[in-house]
């Protein structure tokens, strides 16, 4: 159930190991299992209490690993045979799949389908095929859904899948092993439960990324567009289950697997764990947080359903961080936006001990917006040649806007007529010593980029003012 195990013959049930779980599959009889086994209570969420608000340490009892007491001839299962009454029933459970269907729940959602292909002449081994598919089902319950198709009367969809059965019956699994496009694989093997179950097993999504736990980090909120989550375990190989839940949660967490010997390992006691097999996520502000260490389950259906509540819920958890930390950079944006130069604040913002002032003027809302577009970016960036500079640091130049409809004195001590020719102008200006120099260049932000940069390191002619500049 947890790794890609691959039994031989004969052999069921799962054993116990220093690695963990280790599934033995099956000999392809008709069998269902009890789940009776239990092990340390070592689960446990950070702080040792839920960080979601609801206790799981009911929920897992076996999974991942971990100690397990050998209880009957099946490791821990007691086993009993299906009846062929319950096999015809829950063949019943096949879903019929239609054009609209496969559109609307199986293409490209992530979930791993097994499906028969045939046609109502095509009845010879159709049973048989059911009662497969059936088992299949039942033993990776959780992992995959299964369903017919009938090719007659849903033939254009048969023929655009490349699916249509022919002369004889066809099983396929809908797949997403080669890439994030889900694909029809066809099994030819001997149709045997087993076997087809092995084939469905390794056709499951790979969408999780494996990683070496010492090259780990995935603290940046940078790294992903979605909640990031690692399961961390004895495994070599990435987890069936861990598969299946990158399939379910496709385009809504970034998943992560590692192999981890032993919690005493540096890099996992510095992740603060403290029991194997453990999730950890990331929240968008780049903190981290054990979802759950030491963690166990019933069966793969349960296992699959229970930790589908844990992503849920951190998943909200995702969301109402990432609003918040979006309202905070809105609110940082709009503190961030350039002031309007007043006759109130001058002082505060142009007064003598500015050694700089960086000031656009505007007549209209459209030339204001190109201003703020221009200087809001200009202004974040070090345009001088080195540390050394004096009016070199952005913290001792001031950017600002000036209404030049509301303030034309103030422009006519630059210029004689104000600018009343130019929509927007800007202007350097050294209040101190009364200089100023005027950019004449277009309005780009190379071209303002560099007018800047001379004026901070002193490349360019300043010119006295014609008269001290007046804010009403």
């Amino acid at each position: 159930m947890y790794g890609d195990e691959k039994g031989g013959p004969g052999q069921s049930g799962f054993t116990s190991g220093p690695g963990g779980w280790q599934h033995m599959g099956g000999d392809g009889s008709s069998q269902t299992f009890s789940f009776s086994f239990g092990g340390p209570s070592g689960s446990r969420f950070f702080g040792g209490s839920s960080f979601f608000g609801f206790d799981y340490n009911d929920i897992f009892s076996s999974f991942f690993g971990g100690g397990m007491n050998h209880q009957g001839p099946f490791g821990g299962f007691s086993g009993s045979s299906r009846s062929q009454s319950q096999s015809r029933n829950s063949r019943k459970s096949i879903r019929a799949i239609s054009s609209d269907v496969f559109k609307k729940e199986i293409s490209d959602k992530g979930m791993t389908w097994l499906l028969l292909s045939y046609t109502p002449a095509l009845q010879q081994g159709k049973q048989h095929y059911e009662s497969i598919i059936d088992e299949v089902a039942g033993l990776l319950q959780g992992a995959i859904k299964v369903g017919r198709i009938n090719c007659e009367t849903e033939y254009s969809l048969c023929k655009d899948l490349g699916m249509h059965p022919g002369r004889a019956l066809r099983l396929f699994v809908y797949s997403y092993k080669r890439n994030e496009k889900g694909t029809l694989e066809e099994y030819k093997g001997d149709l045997v439960a087993k076997n087809v179950k092995t084939f469905c097993q390794d056709h499951l999504p790979r969408f999780s990324r494996r990683l070496s736990l010492n090259h780990l980090d995935l603290s940046s909120s940078n790294l992903e567009k979605y909640p990031r989550v690692i399961l961390l375990s004895t495994k070599k190989d990435t987890p069936v289950i861990w598969r299946a839940l990158s399939g379910l949660y496709y385009r809504r967490f970034s998943f992560y697997d590692a192999e981890v010997h032993d919690v005493s390992e540096p890099a996992a006691k510095q992740l603060g764990v403290d029991a194997l097999p453990a999730i950890i996520g990331w929240l968008p502000n780049g903190e981290r947080h054990i979802l759950k260490s030491g963690i166990s389950v019933k069966d793969l259906k349960s296992a699959i359903k229970d930790l589908s509540l844990l992503l849920d819920s951190f998943e909200k958890k995702n969301k109402k961080v990432a609003s918040s930390q979006a309202s905070k950079n809105q609110k940082d944006s709009a503190q961030r936006k350039l002031p309007l130069l007043t006759a109130s604040n001058s002082d505060a913002l142009c007064g003598d001990k500015t050694p700089v002032c960086i000031i656009g003027a505007f007549r209209s809302s459209r030339a204001r917006e190109k201003l703020e577009s221009l200087l809001s970016k200009v202004s974040q960036k070090s345009l001088t040649r080195g540390p050394n500079v004096a009016s070199g640091s952005r913290d001792s130049v001031s950017y600002i806007f000036l209404d030049a409809t509301k303030q034309p004195l103030f422009l006519c001590a630059f210029d004689k007529s104000g600018y009343k020719s130019s929509d927007n102008i800007l202007v350097a200006f050294k209040p101190r010593k009364g200089k100023f120099a005027a950019f004449s260049g277009d309005m780009t932000v190379e071209e303002v980029e560099k007018f800047i940069s001379s004026v901070l390191n002193g490349d360019i002619q300043f010119t006295k003012t014609r008269q001290k500049p007046v804010l009403k």
